[in-house]
């Protein structure tokens, strides 16, 4: 989809569809699909949606905001049931920005009214090493660094803005330190939280963690603020949401009436579950129905093991039995065969203690993978294996071994991986993209085992793989 110009019909603010755009409280970093149909759906439909507009930015692209601008950051979520199309027109976002303008999140995160940073960057975009900092072998990381240590001074003052940041994680660093000065000179403490909406399991400490390093390596006296000032809080997501068509903007154009250059696809069902503090306020999400815990990690792994690692499952596996979605590849007895001994085993690891309602949740995911109507498109959940078979498969299999099983099911979602990436498969063939796609295809390329290189990649606790359970390896 390519932005147009505005016409007569086209989505815009001025058409009085939103008439005053909300004040701008929350500032987006990774303006995309999931984020317009999560986030900034939960904050349009809140009780309190008139006072909590977004600012978002983009990731490594700059399209969506070049596509949103002309629309005042209005756009159609399209939810796509078995039984037809409905359509909303979203308001919620009211600023769009190419990532790469730090001088404008500067700008928005020193102004105190801003209350809250929420992230969707995917798990590989926080470009962090198995130990969960910033990996300080990866470029990006080294260079976000160096950068930011040259541009903030004795005084503390960042001029001029660093507009060569290139992770947005070092971009936050800067917009964080913004903050800082900004209330030091006012003389107040301006606090924030941090909202990261990514598949990370504990995302919330992990973020922190990583954050609070970065900000060690620059400036202590900024990692010190942090550590005060900023609270960062764990959510579980979920809402699957493929990537949209050209056909989608005319299934728009007809549910509404109005032209939209970016509308975005995704399924009826909508889930945020949320753990932490808002020390600036925050709107009333609860009353679009997400949900505040007391602990996140029994909804985390939930949604992180039976969705996600399903996913990944089929994508992995499915594509060589012919299938290009997840609905073809939900109905196909052999792919259900092998999606239902995965989850089994997963769901032994899951708490007894919280009740998930775990049979209906797995029924209801089987209803979602299910509807075809869905174009949710294997090839799109297959990139970026590494970050996510660390995240998805490892624990399960670590755990059965644990418990002196073989955990079969889990292993063959690493194993089907390993087969598109050896030699022949489809990412050496180009198709499938990953953040360390240079170290799979250097363990991929191994004269000395392609094999256990590539598990090392992913995790050094699953070498040796073939024929050994958890017991054997002790022994």
């Amino acid at each position: 989809m390519t932005a147009e110009p505005l016409t007569r019909d086209a989505l815009a603010r001025q058409t009085g569809l939103a008439a005053s755009a909300p004040p701008v409280r929350i500032v987006h970093l990774g303006l995309g699909a999931f984020h317009r149909a999560h986030q900034a759906w939960y904050t349009a439909h809140a009780s309190d949606a008139a006072e909590w507009g977004i600012a978002a930015f983009t990731g490594r692209s700059p399209q969506a905001a070049l596509e949103l601008l002309p629309q005042g950051g209005l756009y159609t979520l399209i939810e796509r049931a078995d039984s037809g199309d409905s359509a909303t027109v979203i308001t919620s976002i009211v600023e769009t920005n190419d990532g790469r303008d730090v001088a404008r999140l500067g700008e928005l995160l020193r102004d105190p009214a801003v209350a809250i940073v929420t992230l969707t960057i995917t798990e590989a975009g926080y470009r962090l090493d198995r130990e969960g900092r910033p990996d300080a072998a990866d470029p990006s990381v080294a260079a976000d660094v160096g950068l930011l240590r040259r541009l903030v001074d004795a005084s503390g003052t960042a001029t001029p803005p660093p507009s060569g940041l290139q992770t947005t994680l070092g971009r936050l660093l800067f917009g964080l330190h913004e903050r800082r000065s900004a209330g030091a000179t006012a003389g107040i403490s301006a606090p924030i939280a941090i909202v990261p909406c990514d598949n990370l399991p504990e995302n919330g400490p992990v973020v922190r963690s990583a954050l609070l390093a970065l900000a060690g390596e620059v400036d202590p006296s900024l990692a010190n603020w942090i550590a005060v000032e900023v609270s960062v809080v764990s959510t579980s997501v979920d809402r699957i949401t493929p990537k949209s068509t050209p056909a989608d903007v005319t299934t728009a154009t007809s549910l509404t009436g109005w032209f939209d250059a970016a509308p975005v696809v995704t399924e009826p069902f909508s889930d945020w579950v949320l753990c932490g503090d808002f020390p600036a306020g925050r709107p009333d999400w609860e009353s679009a129905g997400a949900r505040f815990v007391d602990g996140i990690a029994p909804f985390e792994n939930r949604k992180l093991w039976l969705l996600n690692g399903a996913h990944s499952l089929l994508a992995y596996t499915a594509r060589q039995r012919g299938h290009e979605t997840v609905a073809a590849a939900i109905a196909d007895p052999g792919c259900l065969e092998a999606v239902n001994a995965f989850w089994n085993e997963a769901v032994r690891h899951l708490p007894g203690d919280v009740d998930l309602h775990l049979d209906s949740y797995r029924s209801a995911l089987l209803e979602r993978f299910g509807n075809a109507r869905i174009e949710h498109r294997l090839a799109q959940i297959a990139n970026d294996a590494v970050a996510k078979l660390r995240i998805r498969i490892v624990p399960i299999v670590l755990a059965e071994w644990a418990a002196g099983r073989d955990a079969d099911a889990s292993l063959s979602i690493i194993r089907g991986w390993m087969s598109q990436v050896l030699p022949g498969g489809v990412l050496h063939d180009g198709v499938m993209t990953d953040a360390a796609e240079a170290d799979v295809r250097a363990a991929a390329a191994s004269q000395n085992g392609a094999r256990d290189a590539l598990l090392r990649l992913i995790d050094p606790r699953l070498v040796p793989l073939e024929g050994e359970t958890h017991e054997n390896r002790e022994g």
